[in-house]
């Protein structure tokens, strides 16, 4: 199959890129910095000449959008939701005037559409949705605003023959450096491992094979569209979550962290603290309902193969 990634070049799309290629795929991608083969440049906001490598494409497959690993500013937040809106409307535009349009469109969405909650877990039928919910910080509802018209973008465009699916993702896991295990794994080994404002918060997750596995799932599943949970069947508290990722990596403590020292840190790390102390209690329910099996279903052997596969990494440079 041709499939067509623009915003290809992080890490999931690095992720993506790597495993559709060795499966024997042509993927191109598409980026503002073409710097090798396969790679498209274009602007994520205007049609160009890149539209051509989604015509006659089967797939595509829209990671677009700022990074949320920075603070959370009244610009920075505005570049979140224009970076992923604007790119969500072009891609449908490229789609709806090609001559050949691609079979499956897959929007990028995320987990964090879902509301701050610890009493019951989210999925795509019966989970709240955030944005009302009281005692968080306010602009945490502007996070919800940028996926809910991230989502938007995709719904409304017009594209008939082009099947549509939005990837509510929860935090892909990979040893790839940068990353968020990397960044995590690193927190670990420096003692700093512990849970963070109490650690009652849920986190929600996903193998990086298993997110690579769902995507050829609803690629090939002609019956599945609109809004689907990319995320392991079992998140767990943030308590639960460090411990066995100490565990994986053989370090006995962490030092726990106060809301305010998890500020000093969030600050330190030029992120922001939602990331850590929202509860994400995300379950895949279509997913699960569709015959999809997850092979990292629980987050301490997950942790135990991303580990193992972060060693082997740092013994083979």
């Amino acid at each position: 199959m041709k499939i067509v990634i623009p915003g290809g070049t992080g890490q999931v799309g690095t992720i993506l890129d790597r495993a559709l290629t060795a499966a024997g795929h042509e993927v191109v991608v598409l980026t503002r910095r073409p710097v090798r083969a396969r790679q498209v440049r274009w602007d994520g906001r205007t049609l160009g000449p890149w539209a051509e490598a989604i015509d006659g494409s089967d797939v595509v497959v829209n990671l677009a959008g700022r990074s949320v690993s920075c603070r959370y500013t009244a610009a920075n937040l505005r570049a979140m939701m224009d970076s992923r809106v604007d790119s969500a409307r072009v891609v449908g535009e490229a789609i709806a005037s090609a001559s050949r349009p691609p079979r499956v469109w897959l929007q990028m969405s995320t987990a964090t559409i879902y509301a701050h909650r610890f009493d019951a877990p989210n999925d795509e039928a019966t989970g709240a949705l955030g944005g009302t919910e009281p005692r968080v910080p306010g602009y945490w509802a502007y996070s919800v605003d940028i996926a809910r018209n991230w989502e938007q973008a995709q719904e409304e465009a017009d594209t008939p023959h082009t099947r549509k699916v939005a990837l509510r993702a929860a935090m892909v896991m990979s040893p790839d450096r940068g990353g968020v295990f990397d960044v995590l794994s690193k927190l670990v080994r420096l003692g700093l491992g512990g849970p963070v404002a109490g650690g009652a918060q849920y986190v929600s997750w996903i193998h990086d094979h298993d997110f690579v596995r769902a995507v050829e799932f609803l690629v090939d599943g002609d019956d599945l569209s609109g809004p689907v949970n990319l995320a392991a069947p079992a998140p767990l508290p943030h308590r639960a979550f460090t411990r066995a990722l100490r565990t994986a990596w053989g370090v006995p403590v962490g030092l726990p962290a106060t809301r305010w020292m998890a500020e000093l840190g969030a600050f330190a790390l030029r992120s922001d603290t939602e990331l850590l102390l929202k509860s994400r209690r995300v379950v895949p329910g279509r997913l699960l309902e569709a015959g999809f099996t997850f092979d990292h279903a629980r987050w301490p052997q997950a942790a135990d193969d991303l580990v193992r596969r972060a060693r082997d990494g740092r013994r083979s440079r």
